[in-house]
């Protein structure tokens, strides 16, 4: 049928350069921003797991940059942890010098002064060692009241890492407000120790007992009162005193002298009771030192001989915090390994869903340009189709 009005050759031939010029476009712009995912409708799907990938990506890149900073953290610590403990030696040098029977009490007021400076030194280190403008070893690095630094060392929430600090200062706290002294207690009953039948262990955090199972079984202890009584009967826990509360309690008290570095424990058959603190303000030791080193001298023989004792506490205290601060260092170091290696997998994952194929994107647009030419030659020759009609007019 020949017509003129409606060229249907034609029509076809533009929808079908369109449709080209679309595939085109898409390709050009794959072609040019280097992803094959430009905008939801090329990939829904692979636009949201792409945009998964690189918040974890980034996040594991910058988790890198935490641990890298959390190493130079602690490195800092550890150099000025170096220095105290050289001055510890020279300090423990001079004490057992001071201690001699040849040295006169004058020459024990001359080494005393070099002593006493030494002394000053570590406490001026302890208050202003600092990392980032923050108190490394004075006991209140991080966001914690012990010395403890919480690291984000993960791509996620919660995913992070602990370094105890510890707290340098030479004064040591004994646990002690008010006059009463650091206090503890599990939630036993009278029924719970009558129900017992395995063996009791408490300690102390330094020495520990253990109530045998008989008791228990053959009807020796059956209350807390009772279980009290032999704990104290034993003698091992010398550091605090047992006692049962009215409430239903074992309860226990740290003598005036002792220093609390672990809080107390307990169990019956290798399961755990939880501990509650009764004394609201008692803080446990942070010193690293372990003892009170903050009115040390060594111009008598009596201090020369008690500094010593008190030089060797504190520098074992000082390899402690050491090895802490080794191991930190190590461990965060694998972190980095780790998570460096995690993010390059990520990366090559999201490039394998949002980069562009260059060879099948180059290939593509050349299909597309031999067809927009083979469709624009189709047009001028549908065009031309109606110019027969003419010659019926003619005619």
């Amino acid at each position: 049928m020949a017509v003129i009005n409606t060229n249907i050759a034609a029509t076809m031939t533009t929808n079908a350069l369109s449709r080209n010029d679309r595939d085109m476009a898409a390709t050009m712009e794959r072609l040019s921003t280097g992803k094959s995912i430009n905008s939801a409708k090329d990939d829904a799907a692979g636009l949201a797991v792409s945009s998964r990938m690189t918040a974890q990506i980034r996040g594991l890149d910058q988790a890198v940059q935490n641990a890298n900073d959390a190493i130079s953290m602690v490195q800092t610590a550890d150099g000025a942890s170096i220095e105290i403990g050289n001055m510890m030696q020279r300090m423990r040098e001079l004490a057992v010098q001071a201690s001699n029977g040849t040295v006169t009490s004058t020459d024990q007021d001359s080494l005393n002064l070099e002593f006493v400076q030494l002394r000053t030194e570590i406490e001026r280190i302890a208050n202003q060692t600092q990392w980032n403008g923050e108190n490394v070893l004075s006991g209140t690095a991080g966001t914690s009241s012990n010395g403890t630094a919480v690291f984000q060392v993960g791509g996620n929430s919660l995913q992070t890492m602990s370094v105890a600090f510890g707290d340098w200062n030479l004064a040591a706290s004994t646990n002690e407000v008010d006059g009463v002294v650091a206090q503890y207690s599990f939630d036993l009953s009278d029924a719970d120790v009558a129900a017992l039948t395995g063996d009791f262990v408490i300690s102390d955090g330094q020495n520990t007992v253990t109530i045998e199972a008989a008791n228990f079984t053959d009807g020796t202890i059956a209350t807390v009162a009772g279980l009290a009584t032999a704990i104290e009967a034993d003698g091992s826990l010398t550091r605090l005193t047992t006692s049962d509360e009215s409430d239903s309690k074992l309860t226990l008290t740290y003598n005036e002298a002792a220093v609390v570095t672990v809080p107390p424990t307990a169990s019956e058959s290798g399961t755990a009771y939880t501990v509650d603190v009764d004394t609201v303000g008692v803080t446990a030791l942070n010193s690293v030192y372990g003892t009170d080193l903050s009115a040390i001298t060594i111009d008598t023989d009596a201090f020369a001989n008690a500094a010593i004792a008190s030089l060797d506490t504190a520098i074992d205290g000082i390899n402690a915090q050491r090895a802490t601060f080794g191991a930190a260092m190590n461990r965060l170091e694998y972190a980095v390994d780790n998570l460096t290696n995690v993010s390059q997998n990520a990366a090559a994952s999201r490039s394998r869903i949002e980069d562009a194929d260059y060879a099948a994107e180059t290939t593509e647009l050349a299909r597309t340009q031999i067809i927009q030419q083979a469709g624009t030659a189709m047009l001028t020759q549908a065009n031309q189709q109606n110019q027969s009609v003419l010659a019926l007019l003619k005619g």
